[in-house]
């Protein structure tokens, strides 16, 4: 049996939002996902909020969440990726051409559109984007995953030194 939690509507949604919180989900992941949709709405996010890679991990782990990485295959393929996670690219090939069939692909592979779902991108933007195409779409709980899998770039130029996916050390493989 699950249980609906309803927020107030926010004004950049076209729809009201709702979170499914499902009976076995434990309260840590349920706590997670209220603040995320709270902070969201004081920020006016065009989607249903954004966890850190360490909450994601936990959402995942509970089968509170599905985790859809919208990177590239490349990306995936040479910088690593998430065991077990989904993949629906938001960009596609080294040219980094937007893929038009994205929320097609990805309700092909997410059919319930009140799933919880973490998207994960390279430093948190991409993901960003793709989950506001996703909420336009009707899907409710699209939240993104903060600092994506590598992170954002440090004074150095580089990634993965302050924040993301892996610098948390959380499971990921590479080709």
């Amino acid at each position: 049996m699950s249980e609906s939690i309803q927020f107030s509507q926010n004004p950049s949604f076209q729809q009201a939002d709702q979170v499914i919180i499902n009976a076995e989900t434990h309260d840590e992941d349920q706590q997670a996902l209220v603040r995320a949709r709270q902070k969201a709405q004081q920020q006016n996010l065009p989607f249903a909020g954004t966890v850190s890679p360490v909450e994601a991990w936990q959402l995942i782990q509970d089968g509170a969440a599905t985790l859809v990485d919208v990177r590239t295959a490349e990306e995936r393929k040479f910088v690593g990726q998430v065991p077990d996670s989904v993949h629906v690219a938001w960009m596609t090939g080294l040219s980094m051409n937007r893929n038009p069939r994205f929320v097609k692909e990805f309700e092909n592979k997410i059919k319930d559109k009140n799933s919880v779902v973490v998207l994960l991108c390279r430093s948190g933007k991409r993901s960003a984007a793709a989950g506001e195409a996703l909420t336009k779409a009707g899907f409710a709980n699209i939240f993104n995953i903060e600092g994506g899998f590598e992170g954002e770039l440090n004074e150095d130029g580089r990634r993965g030194l302050s924040d993301g996916w892996r610098f948390h050390s959380l499971p990921w493989t590479q080709d």
